[in-house]
């Protein structure tokens, strides 16, 4: 990690494009963009219609000539020139302009663990279409890891979730690097629709994905309905075809998203095995740190507590520890761990 340390330090700017935002922190500045990775495109024209927060709004509400599309899936880029596109106008004039004046544009990208090569490439040609002229790749793990404030550099074992849109990925990472890993194809996106599907088959109701969001706040206790056992949802109902309010008893919705939840314990599972023994003593003590856009689903830290039988936290910003980790190791602010050789 030293040597990436060093080329880091020369960037510019940092981007995790993730599979439900995308955020860019330009040295200097800090966070200067966090916004949803959705761009509306008008199929007559190829124009750009709008991105981020006012394209996500216009999911599911557009005319037949308006596609609304996400370019990026799982942490990958799956449509280049979108994803160029949406960068561009997510930072306005005034910043590429910024960027634009900077000698020898370098940029850094986070990107899933063991990425395959063609999901880096996919990285590197999206910002290279942005002007950078050399683009530094960064593990999410790792990069969440700094931005939680993880002693990553230490010789110590300390496990990170990273909960995201369409994956889950844990590790532990000890002197800077990742012991262990494992990719688990299962995130927010899976126990979204596991609510849908909950209430399709038991309440006859299909669920709009705007309303997704106050369920989620129902059952995690956050909401209006905290004190309350079930929570009123709208939606169309499947047989008619009209609108159809139901009331919802959230600890049923609670025990349907736990099928997906499970394959987040078999993952941690495999981890904790494949680990060296002295690092496994390390993390009874430590736990687990949770950080990711879906590290707050409801319910799921208390469910890695009694399976795992350790101590679980979530950041205290989960999503946006990847982008703050990343910006740090932009700014200087981690000093890598020199080991002297010993004198013969």
């Amino acid at each position: 990690m030293t040597a990436s340390l060093e080329q880091l330090r020369r960037c510019h700017f940092g981007v995790d494009l993730g599979a439900a935002r995308t955020r860019v922190y330009i040295r200097g500045a800090g966070l200067v963009v966090d916004q949803p990775s959705v761009a509306a495109v008008n199929t007559r024209t190829g124009a750009l219609i709008a991105v981020g927060e006012f394209a996500e709004k216009m999911t599911g509400r557009t005319p037949g000539y308006i596609r609304v599309v996400r370019p990026v899936s799982g942490g990958t880029v799956v449509d280049i020139e979108m994803a160029q596109r949406m960068l561009r106008q997510l930072l306005g004039e005034k910043l590429r302009r910024a960027l634009r004046r900077k000698p020898r544009l370098r940029a850094a990208a986070c990107t899933p663990h063991e990425a395959d090569p063609l999901a880096q490439r996919a990285a590197i040609e999206t910002l290279v279409g942005l002007g950078a002229r050399r683009v530094e790749l960064v593990d999410t793990l790792i990069a969440a890891g700094v931005g939680c404030g993880l002693p990553v550099e230490q010789p110590e074992a300390t496990m990170i979730l990273v909960c995201g849109a369409a994956t889950t990925q844990v590790a532990v990472l000890s002197l800077g690097s990742i012991v262990t890993a494992a990719r688990i194809a299962v995130g927010g996106e899976a126990v979204d629709r596991a609510m849908v599907q909950h209430l399709r088959l038991h309440h006859e109701l299909m669920l709009p994905s705007q309303a997704v969001r106050p369920l989620q706040l129902a059952l995690s206790g956050n909401g209006p309905t905290a004190n309350g056992p079930t929570t009123e949802v709208h939606g169309r109902d499947v047989a008619t075809g009209l609108a159809r309010s139901v009331k919802v008893d959230t600890a049923a919705v609670r025990d349907a998203i736990q099928t997906p939840l499970t394959a987040v314990i078999d993952g941690i599972g495999k981890v904790l095995r494949d680990c060296p023994p002295d690092l496994v003593a390390d993390l009874a003590d430590r736990g687990i740190m949770m950080v990711g856009g879906s590290a707050l689903l409801p319910g799921l830290d208390q469910m890695l507590r009694q399976a795992t039988g350790m101590p679980v936290r979530i950041a205290e910003r989960p999503d946006v520890c990847a982008v703050l980790g990343l910006g740090a190791m932009l700014e200087g602010k981690i000093e890598p761990m020199v080991l002297d050789p010993l004198a013969a």
